[in-house]
């Protein structure tokens, strides 16, 4: 795979289903790396980046120097999908409804962290996000 060293990354819930089945869908997008939340590099980057280990979609944009963590990840993977821009408003404004709609079907126990936000990409996170992309999930085979 020729991947781009700066392409951005997704921290995803890699046991969801339908979160990776839209993962992998998203890795033609821009060349997104998509990384299970569950990988062992993701908590290190989110204690670097938050403090915390939260429970949330997390988008990474290396070149940018951004973060965009729940609502605000929905909404911008949206905006670069080329979705019209009340699609991006949708996804962002009903969040928690398919957040919870989600967990349900996957059966997935545990609710998402409240991190709704853009953030700039901390050093120290920034170190470490080259240390997520060798944890990139591999696509289902029946979805590859």
């Amino acid at each position: 795979m020729n991947e781009d060293p700066d392409a951005p990354v997704l921290i995803f819930d890699g046991d969801c289903p339908y979160c990776s089945v839209a993962a992998v869908a998203l890795r033609r997008l821009e060349g997104v790396v998509a990384v299970p939340w569950e990988a062992d590099p993701v908590g290190p980057f989110l204690d670097a980046q938050f403090g915390a280990r939260p429970f949330a979609m997390v988008l990474i944009d290396p070149r940018e120097g951004r973060v965009y963590a729940g609502r605000a990840a929905a909404e911008e993977l949206a905006t670069r999908a080329g979705t019209p821009g009340i699609v991006g408003g949708l996804v962002r404004d009903n969040y928690d409804r398919i957040a919870d709609v989600v967990g349900s079907l996957s059966g997935r126990g545990r609710d998402p962290s409240d991190y709704h936000d853009e953030y700039d990409l901390t050093d120290e996170a920034s170190e470490l996000v080259d240390d997520l992309r060798p944890a990139a999930s591999d696509p289902p085979e029946a979805s590859s």
